[in-house]
């Protein structure tokens, strides 16, 4: 277990080297470890006051002072980070996949807050909501960029804005352009990565979908049963009416991937419908196996030699990647536990929440290299962090205070 310790301490302090030039002052920056040290402790609550009381702090102020005055730039940080990412975790098969998440919010102050669905909360709440851009590695699984979504309202109130931080020149920006402005970060910065993936929200955008096709970016995107294609009689089709007219031998059982509760088996079945010299559009349909079964519905594009079925299938599954990334941040690293209202603030800890959250990814899939193969039973229970959780929990506050 000492050695556990060690190496999470270690890992920590390596990541946190990459920042050191980021911050002017060294005592910013050694709160900046402090801060990071407290998102990965046992703390209840991973707000300014518990990870200061973690800390060895007499107050919050300089917690809050690190989210709120502190000269950083979260932006930089959050490049440093998919640097960080792609030397741990980089691979050509990974899958970048869109996704928003909702933060359960009182009061009206909060940047971008408002009544709004959360899919968090599975109904409409006052929340705010990040959308998030998610590295599915074969070794792991990390958010990698975010985004608060900003309504409308907002935008349109110039007080209320100013009052809660947010820039002047912040447009309203939808959801699917500001998952755009994430992978196109990505891209840029030339991280490994094989396809896009994302849900209904993103797949319906074809704006965004043509501009993945114009880069020959591969993507397996969800869109909703009234969507329609053109069929070759050149007549327009609802893609729920396509699945309803195939024959039986269409239809073939294949595991999206392992579950807590074993493999996710469903039937699928594939529709080639448009190509584009050596690309290939396809529809993917998912059919559950109950007796009255539940449909799901794909876009994809890729070269014709990975349009098949059992490739697609595998890309559709790492979609959910992103839910158990979103689990692990907030259960973990205190994603969802701040208390911040301002733009800067949330940006901020939300940054440093994800660099957390990658510490722990890089931690598993290094134990994982000594660990025997798993079986879902195994995959369930996630003995790999429940190492790190007994060794945090071992870990005395006394040796974070003394990084402030």
């Amino acid at each position: 277990m000492k050695k556990a310790i060690r190496g999470w301490k270690t890992e920590l302090e390596r990541a946190h080297r990459r920042l050191a030039d980021l911050f002017p002052r060294s005592e910013v920056r050694e709160r900046c470890l402090a801060y990071l040290a407290a998102l990965l402790s046992h703390c209840e609550r991973k707000n300014s006051w518990q990870m200061a009381e973690w800390s060895g702090e007499a107050s919050p102020y300089g917690m809050q002072y690190l989210l709120d005055r502190a000269r950083w730039d979260a932006d930089v940080v959050q490049a440093r980070l998919r640097e960080y990412v792609q030397e741990e975790l980089g691979s050509a098969d990974a899958v970048l996949v869109l996704e928003e998440t909702g933060f359960l919010k009182k009061g009206v102050h909060s940047a971008g807050v408002q009544r709004q669905y959360s899919g968090t909360a599975g109904r409409i709440e006052n929340s705010q909501i990040g959308v998030f851009l998610c590295y599915a590695s074969p070794r792991g699984y990390v958010l990698l960029d975010r985004e608060l979504y900003l309504p409308q309202n907002w935008v349109e109130d110039t007080d209320r804005c100013r009052a809660a931080g947010i820039p002047e020149e912040t447009a309203f920006t939808t959801k699917p352009k500001l998952g755009k402005r994430m992978l196109e970060r990505a891209f840029q910065a030339g991280i490994p990565c094989g396809w896009v993936a994302a849900d209904e929200v993103y797949g319906h955008d074809s704006k965004l979908r043509r501009w993945l096709e114009e880069r020959r970016r591969p993507y397996v995107l969800s869109v909703s049963a009234d969507q329609r294609l053109w069929r070759p009689d050149l007549r327009r089709q609802r893609v729920d009416e396509m699945a309803g007219e195939l024959p039986r031998r269409a239809w073939k059982r294949l595991s999206a991937g392992p579950g807590a509760k074993g493999e996710r088996l469903y039937d699928w079945a594939l529709i080639p419908w448009g190509a584009d010299e050596d690309w290939e559009h396809t529809l993917l349909i998912r059919r559950s196996l109950e007796t009255k079964p539940e449909y799901a519905f794909y876009f994809t594009y890729a070269r014709k030699e990975k349009s098949t079925l059992k490739t697609l299938v595998g890309v559709a599954g790492r979609r959910w990647a992103i839910e158990s990334a979103f689990q692990m941040a907030k259960s973990e690293c205190g994603l969802d536990h701040y208390e911040v209202r301002h733009w800067k603030g949330w940006y901020r800890h939300i940054t440093l929440a994800m660099l957390a959250l990658a510490v722990l990814t890089v931690l598993r899939a290094r134990e994982k290299k000594n660990l025997p193969r798993e079986g879902p039973a195994q995959r369930a229970g996630n003995p790999a962090f429940a190492r790190f959780r007994a060794a945090r929990r071992l870990a005395q506050p006394e040796a974070s205070s003394s990084l402030v």
